[in-house]
């Protein structure tokens, strides 16, 4: 009985170990760098039509298949570069600015949210950085660590990173490090989502009895 449950086990990590492989999913807590360049809005309109290119970042063979990045170096000719991590549809991903000074080795997800906490919080002595606030798109600040939370319909996951040097509309070097990414199985959705539909009242109808009783006086 114990060996028929040690070969399952073996047989459930080499089956999860060939997935992760299919999805080319990234190492947890290691630290690597990449350079991303151009901006993206700042490219003649042939090299737009050519997609993202080397402006943008794909933590996996599967979002690099889906042409869906999981952070975009942005931003038109003279003017701010931007990150961003919502590029298209129903992404809902956000980042945050954790300000500098921090150390990417000895960051956690632990700490990440306990400093969007201190830093967001009004009141708390580390609120003076007002940039700490979640948002699809954040202003590319050299030496600034930022957090990424990845809400897509089938990806979710966590990562940081920091600007190592920044050329305004030309690149920018960083270094980063995923805490967490998984590849979502989306059983059901409700139908109908719309970045512009407002609310109505839900609507109600009467109940039988009381119609009937209504029809009889």
């Amino acid at each position: 009985m114990k060996r028929l449950a040690l070969i399952a086990a073996l047989l459930l990590v080499s089956a999860s170990a060939a997935s992760a492989q299919d999805y080319g999913l990234p190492e947890l807590h290691t630290i690597k760098t990449v350079t991303l360049s151009p901006s993206y809005s700042c490219r003649s309109q042939a090299d737009v039509q050519k997609g993202y290119q080397g402006t943008a970042l794909f933590l996996s063979e599967h979002s690099k298949r889906r042409n869906s990045p999981d952070l975009l170096f942005n931003g038109a000719c003279r003017s701010d570069d931007s990150f961003q991590s919502s590029t298209a549809g129903d992404d809902m991903a956000f980042l945050v600015d954790l300000g500098a000074e921090l150390q990417l080795e000895k960051l956690s997800a632990g700490d990440v949210f306990q400093l969007f906490h201190l830093r967001s919080s009004p009141g708390s002595p580390y609120s003076r950085h007002a940039q700490s606030i979640l948002s699809q798109s954040v202003k590319v600040v050299p030496n600034h660590t930022y957090a990424v939370f990845l809400n897509k319909r089938d990806i979710r996951g966590l990562f940081v990173f920091t600007v190592m040097s920044h050329t305004p509309n030309q690149q920018v070097e960083i270094k980063y490090a995923v805490k967490q990414y998984q590849i979502m199985d989306v059983r059901a959705y409700s139908p109908g989502f719309d970045w512009e539909q407002k609310n109505s009242a839900a609507q109600t109808n009467p109940p039988v009895e009381k119609a009937q009783r209504g029809k009889q006086n």
